[in-house]
C-alpha cells in the first residue's frame, strides 16, 4: 500500500490509480513529516515536493533522508528552473534519492521501475558548484544500458570514492569464512588508530546480529551510491556477497578457510577458481597453518598466500593481527585529498 503527500499538486495526483493507505495534504515540516512515517509501513511514498515546507533548502530534504528509506520514495518535483536544475538533482542523488520526476507517467513508471544509482549516474556532478545547466526531461530517469551504466556510474565512483576514500572489500571464498565478522573488527581497530571509518554490509542482513548501529546495510545496485555519500571518510569497509561491486573497492581480499572439507567444496564448485583469482589477495581466515603448510597449500592450489589469518576472538585483544593486516594492507600508509 502506498502514500501520497501533496500540497500545489493535489488534484493531479488524485488521478494515480494504485493503492493508498494513508493520504495527506498541505505543507508540513520535514520533522513533522518524519514524525508521521518513521514508524509508518508503507510500500512507496509519493511525495509532492511543494508539500515540503521550504523544500529548496537541501537540508530539509535531508531531514527525510536520515529518517525515511528514500528507496521507498518517489518525489514529485515542481517543473521549475531551480527544482531541475543539475545541482538540484546531483544533490537528492548524493542523498540516495534516485526516483524523481516532474508528471504521473513518471510516477506511474518509477513505481514498477524504481532507479538504481547507475539509472541517474549521469545527471550527477562531481563538483556541485557549477551553474544550472539543462533541464531534466519531463519523463523519468530511463534505465541506462549496461555498458553506459559502466561508462559512467562506475567511472564516477573510481573517481570519486577511490580518489579519496580507501575502499576495501572483504569476500568470502570458501563459506562463513568470517567476512562479517572480520569487516566488523577491522572497523573497531581503524577506529581506535584515530580513522574515520564506514562498515557497509551487502545483499545481506548479518550486521543486524550484532550490537552496533553504525554497521550499515545495502544492495549491490545501491553500493556506489552509498560509496558516494561516504566519500570523505578515510576507509570503508565493504563486506561483499558478490562480484558485482569488485570494481568499486580500492582493494579486495578473499577469504579461504583452509579446512579441507570447505576447500573440496570450493573445488567442487569451481575447479579454476584459484586461475580466475591469480594475482588477486588470498587471505587464508580462520587459520592454523604453520609455515609449511601454508607453502603446501600454495604449492597445490597454484596461487599465492597474501596473509595467514588466525582464528579471531571479537571478546579478546586482536589488535596486532590486525594492525599488521592493516599495515600489508597499505591502509595506515594511504594518503590522498588530507584525510589520511
Amino acid at each position: 500500500m502506498n502514500v501520497i503527500i501533496s500540497n500545489e499538486r493535489q488534484a493531479e495526483l488524485a488521478n494515480l490509480n494504485i493503492e493508498i493507505i494513508k493520504s495527506i495534504n498541505g505543507l508540513y515540516d520535514a520533522d513533522e513529516l518524519v514524525e508521521i512515517f518513521s514508524n509508518f509501513f508503507f510500500g512507496r511514498m509519493i511525495l509532492d515536493l511543494t508539500a515540503l515546507k521550504n523544500y529548496r533548502d537541501i537540508r530539509n530534504l535531508q531531514k527525510l533522508s536520515m529518517s525515511l528509506d528514500v528507496e521507498k520514495i518517489i518525489v514529485l518535483l515542481p517543473d521549475t528552473p531551480e527544482c531541475l536544475a543539475p545541482q538540484f538533482l546531483s544533490r537528492l542523488i548524493s542523498m540516495g534519492i534516485y526516483n524523481f520526476t516532474t508528471n504521473l507517467d513518471g510516477i506511474n513508471y518509477l513505481l514498477d521501475n524504481p532507479n538504481t544509482y547507475r539509472d541517474v549516474a549521469h545527471l550527477h556532478q562531481i563538483d556541485e558548484g557549477g551553474g544550472t545547466g539543462a533541464a531534466m526531461p519531463a519523463a523519468p530517469v530511463a534505465p541506462m544500458s549496461p555498458q553506459s551504466a559502466v561508462g559512467d556510474g562506475t567511472t564516477i565512483i573510481n573517481n570519486i570514492v577511490n580518489g579519496s576514500a580507501f575502499v576495501l572489500g572483504i569476500k568470502n571464498l570458501t563459506e562463513h569464512a568470517g567476512a562479517t565478522m572480520l569487516t566488523y573488527m577491522l572497523k573497531n581497530e581503524l577506529t581506535s588508530l584515530g580513522k574515520s571509518v564506514v562498515a557497509i554490509e551487502v545483499d545481506r542482513r548479518d550486521f543486524g546480529y550484532i550490537n552496533d548501529k553504525e554497521l550499515q546495510n545495502t544492495t549491490h545496485d545501491h553500493l556506489a551510491g552509498e560509496l558516494l555519500k561516504h566519500r570523505n571518510v578515510n576507509v570503508i569497509l565493504v563486506d561483499l556477497n558478490s562480484e558485482a561491486n569488485v570494481d568499486l573497492c580500492t582493494d579486495v581480499i578473499y577469504l579461504v578457510e583452509p579446512s579441507t572439507i570447505k576447500l573440496n567444496k570450493l573445488m567442487r564448485r569451481d575447479r579454476q577458481i584459484f586461475n580466475k583469482l591469480k594475482g588477486k589477495k588470498i587471505v587464508l581466515a580462520q587459520s592454523q597453518l604453520s609455515a609449511s603448510d601454508i607453502n603446501e597449500f600454495e604449492f597445490e592450489a597454484k596461487t599465492k598466500v597474501f596473509f595467514n589469518l588466525p582464528p579471531l576472538d571479537e571478546r579478546q585483544n586482536n589488535s596486532q593481527v590486525l594492525q599488521d593486516l592493516i599495515s600489508r594492507l597499505g591502509i595506515s600508509t594511504y594518503r590522498t585529498s588530507g584525510h589520511m
